[in-house]
């Protein structure tokens, strides 16, 4: 009997590709999760160390493809062989009935064999596969030419990177809709105004502008999804009927929408129409219709195409959710990031059978832009059939006392200064320490890792505090007891003692977490960790100008009138205060004006002997220099250690300067 051994790597990779690829079946096809999400990402990073330690079993398969790449300067173009066409719309039952008797007439038939399925409102793709692997993939463009967003396409995860089954052809081009979950659509838009960005206007803007990313690595993190509807060039014949070949492609790999119905005489289509009509407000993707095709291939391929559109196929759209109000007020609603947006108040009014009373109007610009005025009679329409928007002023009904409206220049909440630095669209409250507003993203923000490092006192935990007014700011933590949190939920004395003891130990921390931790707009970890280089301490930073601010590295001029905004309202100042008069200190540093890496940017890959990752990556910003996961041009030098992977082989070929251990730890060693 032989005794079996560690797997190798090659082994190893095979098992994490296998279990990465059922586990993104399960959750993203079958609705059935196999694994917990951090069993999942630990097993996707063991896999990418591997592959960047075996470059030479790297695959355009792997799992690890999905996670996105270094950004592109530009999109290329693609060519098609098979045209992507459009098609043609009706918008009630008398233009479906019209469409419907050509194609009878067209076929001699009296009753035609069609095949129906929702319109999904996304972007359109071209995925090019070659021996079943993904090769390619293009939006739809002019039709015979679109734009090469392959890159970007490998990173949704249930578009297929191999296919699976078999009977597939050599060469095989899927087509169909790339579209983005409405409740993942309201998230992504407070994502952007929290992040001072113009929200999208729709799910189908949303999966457009993910998909059109220069850095695939955004695209990643957005939830998109792919739905087949169709094919271009084929090296076989796929199958005679639509339904059939639809069926194939599911065989595939692919998740075709469990919507797709076979209708044969106009009632049925009626019926299909008026049934998805009713259940559309519940679907977890925008649709604005459904799609009738011919399923038969050969009598479509007696019907043809007009110029622009086939015969064969009409799009039957839903009628707009589209309702007449008047905008009674707009008021200046502050979220818990500080971001503040205008909110129209409606008189009330049914849209598409939902009572509407509200809806955001996102920022000053967007109110601008739409001229929206209080008084002012709208059409009010619900975007993505969840979403209040308003569509448009109807200018010709506007009162002419009508004023334009602005943004407060005070905070309507705690009356702190109102500012838009000059690369976002949206106007902030800059009392974040102070305004109530903000409380409760302040303290869990506050207590993050990042920070001040306090665990277990999470979402859950926070919210409790804030609602019983046991915390009205980030101090008010340093004051709690073991009785006041015993009171609260699943809050035993151990666990109160537990989070009390976390508490203590954040008190003693160092002047870059602390800055962090403040939530200043625009200083991030990094920045946080410059100041506090810089300056050494607090005092020094509060009475910095934006021009000695702009003498630092990470700092521009957007930056320091942040910083200074903060700093100059007197709230904030007064929570700091009370902070440090709570017991919170750090060592004070002497200041750093500059470095060995000043103003340079470090790759690190392998490992180094005589220090971790995390120290060597340390030593290099307290010397001035940041640390990049990826290689590029502007990479300044890539430090090499033992069992290097890609990243070494990529710094060669762009010619980049690299540095062994014992040439970084001499640089390190020089005085400054």
């Amino acid at each position: 009997m032989v005794a079996q051994g560690k797997p190798t790597d090659f082994e190893r990779i095979q098992l994490l590709r296998a279990e990465l690829m059922a586990a993104n079946k399960a959750y993203y096809q079958q609705d059935a999760p196999t694994l917990s999400d951090p069993e999942y990402d630990a097993r996707l990073r063991e896999l990418r160390r591997l592959e960047e330690r075996n470059p030479q079993w790297q695959s355009a398969d792997s799992p690890t493809q999905r996670v996105g790449a270094t950004p592109l300067e530009a999109f290329t173009e693609v060519h098609y062989t098979v045209a992507m066409t459009s098609l043609d719309n009706v918008f009630d039952q008398e233009g479906f009935r019209d469409w419907l008797g050509r194609v009878q007439k067209g076929l001699h038939l009296e009753e035609v064999a069609l095949s129906a399925e929702p319109k999904f409102d996304g972007l359109s793709v071209n995925i090019r596969y070659v021996d079943g692997k993904l090769m390619q993939a293009g939006t739809r463009g002019d039709g015979q030419s679109g734009e090469d967003v392959t890159a970007n396409v490998r990173t949704i995860r249930n578009i297929p990177l191999q296919l699976a089954g078999k009977g597939w052809p050599d060469l095989l081009e899927v087509r169909g809709e790339v579209v983005i979950p409405v409740a993942a659509f309201q998230r992504l838009n407070e994502e952007r105004l929290h992040g001072g960005e113009n929200p999208f206007a729709n799910p189908r803007n949303a999966a457009a502008g993910s998909l059109r990313q220069l850095d695939s690595t955004v695209t990643a993190k957005r939830p998109l999804a792919f739905f087949p509807w169709g094919w271009g060039e084929s090296s076989a014949p796929l199958g005679g009927a639509h339904s059939t070949i639809m069926h194939s492609l599911s065989v595939w790999g692919f998740e075709v929408t469990p919507y797709l119905r076979n209708v044969r005489h106009l009632i049925e289509c009626e019926s299909y129409f008026n049934e998805m009509q009713k259940s559309r407000e519940g679907m977890p993707f925008e649709i604005d219709g459904l799609v009738f095709k011919v399923d038969d291939l050969a009598a479509r391929e007696r019907l043809g195409f007009t110029a622009r559109a086939p015969r064969w196929a009409i799009a039957y759209k839903f009628p707009a959710h589209e309702e007449r109000t008047v905008v009674e007020d707009i008021l200046a609603s502050v979220g818990r990031t500080g971001v503040i947006t205008p909110v129209a108040v409606l008189r009330p009014v049914q849209v598409g059978g939902v009572t509407v009373s509200r809806a955001s109007l996102h920022n000053q610009d967007e109110v601008d832009r739409k001229d929206i005025r209080v008084g002012d009679t709208v059409l009010v329409r619900r975007a993505g059939d969840v979403i209040p928007e308003v569509v448009m002023v109807l200018k010709e009904e506007r009162s002419a006392t009508a004023q334009p409206w602005q943004m407060p220049l005070r905070c309507p909440v705690c009356d702190s200064e109102v500012l838009r630095l000059a690369n976002e669209s949206a106007h902030r409250c800059m009392g974040g320490l102070y305004c109530p507003a903000q409380r409760m993203g302040a303290v869990e923000h506050f207590a993050s890792r990042k920070a001040m490092d306090i665990r277990g006192l999470g979402e859950k935990l926070v919210q409790q505090l804030v609602e019983r007014g046991l915390v009205h700011s980030v101090a008010d933590v340093y004051h709690l007891d073991e009785a006041a949190l015993c009171g609260l939920e699943r809050m035993a004395s151990r666990s109160a003692q537990k989070l009390l003891a976390e508490i203590e130990q954040s008190r003693h921390t160092s002047l870059s977490r602390f800055l962090y931790a403040l939530g200043i707009r625009q200083v991030g970890e990094s920045t946080a960790k410059s100041l506090a280089a810089y300056f050494g301490d607090l005092e020094p930073l509060l009475a910095a100008t934006p021009e000695v601010l702009q003498n630092i590295p990470d700092v521009g001029p957007i930056v320091a009138e942040s910083i200074v905004h903060f700093f100059a309202q007197p709230h904030n100042l007064e929570v700091i205060a009370a902070l440090r008069a709570g017991g919170l200190d750090w060592d004070v540093v002497e200041p750093q004006k500059g470095g060995c890496f000043q103003g340079m940017t470090l790759v690190l890959t392998g490992s180094l002997d005589s220090m971790t990752r995390e120290d060597a990556k340390v030593a290099i910003e307290n010397r001035g220099g940041k640390v990049s996961s990826a290689v590029s041009a502007k990479t300044s030098y890539v430090v090499v250690g033992k069992e290097a992977g890609s990243k070494a082989e990529k710094a060669a070929k762009l010619g980049l300067t690299q540095l062994t251990e014992a040439q970084f730890l001499a640089m390190l060693s020089k005085k400054e």
